[in-house]
C-alpha cells in the first residue's frame, strides 16, 4: 500500500453497498503517493473480502490486490457507459486524491 500502481475503486450504492465501479490506469506518481498516504489496510469485514478481480478485458491473469478501507475520495476521470454489471466500462484515470469531502459527501453510484 505504498506505491499503488492502480487502484480498484468503489462507491456506495443506494442499498449501502459497496460496489465496485472500476479500475484506473496506471497511477502518475503524484497521485500515487497522495493515494499511499490516505490508504489504511481493510480488515476482514471488508465487503470485498474473498472477491478475484480481472487485470483486464480478456486476461486471465488475477492482479494481486490489497483491500483498503473504502475512506479515501478520489476525484476521477471517466467515460460514461457501464457494463452490464454496472461499471464503468473503461479505465478511469484518477485526477487526485480529495481530502475536503467525506464519502458520505459523494453521490450514490449511478445517481450523479
Amino acid at each position: 500500500m505504498t506505491a499503488p500502481p492502480t487502484a480498484l475503486l468503489g462507491r456506495l450504492a443506494a442499498s449501502g453497498r459497496l460496489q465496485y465501479a472500476g479500475r484506473t490506469t496506471v497511477l502518475n506518481l503524484a497521485v500515487r503517493q497522495a493515494l499511499a498516504a490516505e490508504l489504511q489496510p481493510g480488515g476482514a469485514a471488508h465487503p470485498w473480502t474473498g472477491w478475484t478481480f480481472s487485470a483486464g478485458r480478456g486476461s486471465r491473469e488475477q492482479p494481486a490486490v490489497r483491500l483498503a478501507e473504502p475512506v479515501v475520495v478520489a476525484e476521477v476521470a471517466v467515460d460514461v457507459p457501464l457494463d452490464a454489471a454496472d461499471r464503468w466500462r473503461h479505465p478511469v484515470r484518477m485526477v487526485r486524491v480529495r481530502s475536503d469531502p467525506a464519502p458520505d459527501d459523494a453521490p450514490l453510484f449511478g445517481k450523479e
